[in-house]
């Protein structure tokens, strides 16, 4: 096992002691559950940018990029991506020829000296709306190693200005600081999350899924609510008004453009069109290094540097038969803990979860999927939905297990949709078992057989496996500081302006030699029966399924 870097871990005891503040760690829990109440001076949220917005409008012309942003491909490759021309809308669409605007990008390590010049693509994608993004590949770059960029066509003297980015470290050592944030949106609350999340300097950031909420508006006019289905009842199809993303790209450049922005669908990147097309935007708009990790989809792959990250795509196939947990099983026997000891998952909607919104939502993802995670000794894993936050104790299959890894909500962006107050064990604030139908999948909620929640759909008290929950926007920072310990810190928007305020925060220890695979084969719970296999995706119920702790309530 790898020695502890001491003089690190003394200058964080030091500084605690000054500040008589003691940081807790993971092998001092399980944890009593904690709750701190929504905050009554704060508002649950706040409207959308318009899209006259300063940080919102186009401040360039013609062919030059715009909405620049950097993703990272292997440990040494980047992708830089950006958008060129005007959105149309309407039915006199004039066709867009992606050869018309070339995709360059020109880096090299010294400010203004473009030592390596590298050509890319240009894609055009069609909704109810089209432009052109460019996209460029660099290569050969070395880690940890500052270089200076322009990206754009050179033969339309349309280049940006000169941008620069920082490389990550090879596998061995760690990115210094990892951001996670999710449903994200464009409000004012959000614009507070991104500042706060800046003035924190991460040089890599990871989103749990609903980037845009483009499809809170309609396609024509850009109409939007807080709550699209109550506004627009009569809607045949949830529109989507694209230059909400296009706000979005604008808004989100002065970050994305110096540090690579690693993406993971939610619910609000589907965006049904005609034709039953899903996540057009999405995997036009996002580069991921989907083939790099062997994944025949952008839904669902892996990003390696000295952690490996696993994101899972909840809204496509994750049944044990399909491509998704092929790939998924592969990758995981496929990884060096010894070079990569740390293992991060992300997904969108979260399996542990005492908010009443999207209770048990995604069940049956869980059943599917949560042996083989816990097998092979995932550490952390995040999702976003619940616009809240919520940290979890170590947990398997709703039972405490110093072997489970740490899961962590962190929906809490500042979406337009307003921050998550109610709690499923609270009196009258338990959901019906008909409720949080997910918005892909079957319905697979659960009645527990054990404990205070026994009998029961919902818990009558805050769950033991809920460490910590609070609702309130925010971000949060992953600091890993050797293969054993990781930092991990919540961020409070409110806490932008109180120096050294943080709303949670905890040593997150790995324990390697007692939480072998092999000695988490017996504590496997029963995965479905075969036969419920087709049914998981349909509209029918599952069959029954049973374990220790858990047992079916048969949804439709």
């Amino acid at each position: 096992m790898e020695n502890y870097p001491i003089f690190l871990l003394l200058t964080t005891i030091i500084m605690a002691a000054a500040s008589s503040q003691h940081i807790p760690t993971t092998l001092e829990g399980p944890f009593e559950p904690v709750t701190r109440r929504f905050d009554p001076s704060l508002r649950r949220g706040s409207q959308d940018l318009q899209m006259d917005h300063p940080r919102l409008t186009k401040n360039v012309t013609s062919n030059f990029p715009e909405q620049i942003a950097l993703a990272l491909s292997t440990p040494t490759s980047m992708w830089v991506s950006w958008l060129t021309g005007d959105s149309q809308i309407g039915v006199n669409v004039t066709p867009v020829d992606p050869t018309a605007v070339g995709s360059e990008v020109w880096y090299g390590k010294e400010s203004g000296k473009y030592s390596e010049k590298r050509s890319g693509v240009s894609v055009v994608y069609k909704t109810y709306w089209k432009s052109d993004r460019g996209c460029g590949f660099l290569i050969g770059l070395e880690p940890e190693t500052k270089y200076y960029y322009k990206c754009g066509d050179s033969s339309l003297a349309a280049m940006s200005d000169e941008l620069v980015f920082e490389t990550l470290p090879l596998p061995g050592k760690y990115p210094p600081r990892i951001a996670f944030v999710g449903d994200l949106g464009l409000t004012s609350n959000s614009t507070t999350t991104i500042d706060h999340l800046i003035t924190n300097d991460p040089s890599m950031v990871v989103m749990v899924g609903d980037l845009t909420y483009a499809n809170q508006y309609l396609t024509t006019g850009g109409k939007g609510a807080s709550c699209y289905s109550c506004e627009f009842p009569d809607s045949p199809i949830r529109e989507t008004y694209q230059p909400r993303g296009d706000g979005w790209g604008r808004f989100m450049q002065p970050l994305t453009s110096r540090v690579p922005m690693m993406v993971i669908e939610g619910n609000h990147e589907i965006e049904c069109q005609v034709n039953n097309i899903t996540f057009l935007s999405y995997t036009t708009r996002f580069s991921v290094p989907s083939k790099e990790s062997g994944s025949d989809s952008n839904f669902y792959y892996f990003d390696a540097g000295g952690i490996h990250f696993i994101m899972l795509g909840a809204y496509v196939d994750y049944n044990q038969t399909g491509a998704q947990y092929r790939w998924l099983e592969k990758d995981l026997r496929n990884i060096d803990r010894n070079t990569t000891p740390w293992l991060v998952a992300a997904w969108h909607p979260p399996w542990y979860n005492s908010y009443s919104s999207h209770y048990q939502e995604f069940e049956c993802m869980r059943l599917q999927m949560e042996t083989l995670l816990y097998q092979y000794g995932v550490d952390i894993v995040f999702s976003g939905h619940v616009h809240a936050y919520e940290r979890m104790n170590r947990v398997y299959n709703y039972t405490l297990d110093s072997c489970g890894p740490v899961y962590i909500t962190i929906g809490d962006g500042g979406n337009i949709e307003k921050v998550d107050v109610d709690h499923a064990d609270e009196a009258g604030k338990c959901p019906s078992a008909s409720d949080n139908t997910p918005e892909f999948g079957g319905v697979c909620h659960m009645s527990f057989s054990f404990g205070p929640a026994k009998g029961k759909f919902c818990w009558d008290r805050q769950p033991e496996w809920s460490a910590y929950r609070e609702s309130s926007f925010g971000h949060g920072i992953l600091e890993v500081v050797n293969s054993t310990y990781a930092l991990w810190t919540w961020h409070r928007n409110q806490d932008m302006y109180q120096e050294h305020s943080h709303g949670d925060q905890i040593y997150i220890i790995r324990q390697p030699d007692l939480c072998s695979i092999s000695s988490k084969v017996n504590k496997a719970m029963p995965g479905p029966p075969t036969s419920s296999v087709a049914t998981a995706f349909s509209d029918r119920p599952l069959l029954p399924v049973f374990s220790a702790a858990v047992a079916l309530v048969v949804g439709s």
